[in-house]
């Protein structure tokens, strides 16, 4: 038996934030964000926590399906950006949402949370430990960039997203197959320095900026661009799949020059690879979502179609994850 995604859907924020508004702030331009990145706008939240971004994509991803709240029974919530250290995000969302009869606990996945997430999700549904998981993927980036440091803060974006998953009524389709990775030597190289148990706060880390985004861009880059493209290839032979048989690649939002290359690796054109990092940028875990919620809503995606989610993130973790569409095409 395998977990079908019988829902989906997003959110995100309507206040834009184009590259213009960074020009009249730092020193950058909209041509430089651009070309290096496929970004010319993203959404930040203002005021709200990462659950009050997640709360309406939940609400529509349940209506979408018929069922109220009360009907999950699982949370879980893939985010770096929980509304606070404790309670979990997962305990926050379901008390807004009314998810009574649900339990669930937040995952901190970075880039590759929703990822891991959903296989998490799906484990839980084939072992017959939940009907119904509540799988979503959300970030409030906007609450731990620097706004004056131009190599990280023009990147990210606040979205997110959700799926149902349910058991399947046909074990061709649903979630076939996941290939998860971690390595814990990339740390060094994309964390939050302070905030932590490690680094507890304090007035010393707020004066000297330790709470926000640090990344030495170029190193996550060239790994990015091999673990992604590596792994994404890797589901494909694993299936004995071929560039012709895959609908879609669907991947993590970070960077267009490391998408490219991965769509390379696995022989697909561009019009099999979906894009939105021009309209959102990074939302972290909320990348994946909310392509597939738009690819939904646009009746791009059909019963049958064969997608590979991919992703790269800090830890580092990466992995991918081969799913067999089961909902009917939107007209």
């Amino acid at each position: 038996m395998k977990a079908a995604i019988t829902a989906v859907a997003h959110w995100v924020p309507p206040t834009v934030y184009d590259n213009h508004w960074f020009e009249q702030r730092i020193e950058t331009t909209d041509e430089w964000i651009r070309t290096r990145t496929g970004i010319r706008e993203r959404r930040f939240l203002g005021e709200g926590g990462v659950t009050d971004i997640l709360l309406p994509a939940a609400q529509k991803t349940l209506e979408r399906r018929g069922i109220g709240p009360e009907d999950v029974d699982v949370i879980i919530v893939a985010t770096v950006t929980g509304d606070r250290i404790f309670p979990s995000s997962a305990a926050i969302l379901q008390r807004k949402l009314g998810a009574k009869n649900a339990w669930g606990f937040d995952l901190g996945g970075a880039c590759s949370g929703f990822l891991y997430a959903l296989s998490t999700g799906a484990s839980l549904i084939e072992s017959g430990a939940a009907r119904r998981v509540l799988v979503c993927g959300g970030d409030k980036m906007s609450a731990i960039l620097n706004f004056d440091d131009r190599a990280t803060c023009v990147l990210f974006g606040d979205g997110g997203g959700c799926v149902l998953l349910e058991p399947g009524e046909d074990d061709g389709f649903g979630v076939l197959d996941s290939v998860l990775k971690m390595d814990g030597n990339g740390e060094p190289f994309l964390h939050q320095k302070a905030g932590g148990s490690l680094q507890p706060p304090t007035v010393e880390t707020v004066q000297n900026r330790l709470h926000y985004v640090y990344q030495e861009g170029q190193t996550v880059f060239k790994s990015a661009v091999k673990g992604m493209a590596d792994v994404s290839y890797e589901i494909m032979q694993r299936n004995s799949l071929t560039a012709d048989d895959v609908a879609w690649l669907i991947p993590h939002q970070a960077n267009l020059r490391i998408i490219d290359a991965t769509a390379e690796r696995m022989g697909l054109s561009k019009d099999k690879v979906m894009i939105n990092i021009d309209r959102y940028g990074n939302t972290t875990a909320g990348t994946i979502p909310i392509c597939l919620s738009e690819l939904y809503e646009q009746g791009r995606i059909g019963r049958g179609d064969n997608l590979v989610l991919a992703s790269f993130g800090a830890g580092y973790t990466w992995g991918a994850i081969l799913v067999k569409w089961s909902l009917e095409r939107t007209t």
